[in-house]
């Protein structure tokens, strides 16, 4: 039996459905929030370890993970080694990470164990919380799935299974999606 619970989240109305993967699809099995309306995922300047800046739409044609974590939070540095895992297994068919550093003023820090973990997916920065602020970030982890469209797929409170054959399915069925 499938619980319902809603989530009020920039202008969206999120359902997410707690239950068996055996009782459907590959958001479910990940326990992911899929919206009712899939809406452009709002548009954000990112700051890059360099100084550089870029935006969310630079990604555009791409599947996106922005997850948003902290090098203090724990379920977020034990997830990182698997997101790297599904970061270099499907980076070639059109798969981005961006993770989305909350440590505030602590840029070497964040380098420092980025560097630790060899982690190669881009890394950015939101000192400030203006990002999460935008996409009303409630707890760390926190991720958001962006299909190839640049529209909101899902959303993720805490912290998956990264190395999983489900999060391998989701990834693929996102990746399949036209846009």
């Amino acid at each position: 039996m499938l619980h319902i619970i809603r989530f009020l989240v920039p202008g969206l109305l999120f359902i997410a459905s707690i239950g068996s993967a055996a009782e459907g699809d590959v958001f479910t099995a990940m326990d992911v929030e899929v919206p009712k309306v899939r809406v452009q995922a709002p548009a954000i300047t990112l700051d890059r370890p360099g100084g550089d800046q870029t935006v969310l739409t630079d990604f555009a044609g791409k599947v996106v993970l922005l997850n948003f974590w902290a090098t203090w939070c724990s379920p977020c540095r034990e997830e990182m080694p698997a997101m790297q895992s599904l970061w270099e297994k499907y980076r070639e068919q059109g798969f981005v990470i961006i993770a989305v550093a909350a440590d505030r003023g602590k840029r070497e820090q964040v380098m420092s164990f980025a560097e630790k973990l060899a982690l190669t997916f881009p890394i950015v920065f939101d000192p400030e919380g203006e990002i999460r602020k935008r996409y009303e970030v409630v707890a760390l982890p926190m991720s958001y799935l962006i299909g190839r469209d640049g529209k909101i797929s899902g959303r993720i409170i805490g912290k998956r299974e990264w190395g999983s054959g489900k999060a391998d399915e989701m990834i693929t069925a996102l990746l399949s999606q036209d846009q």
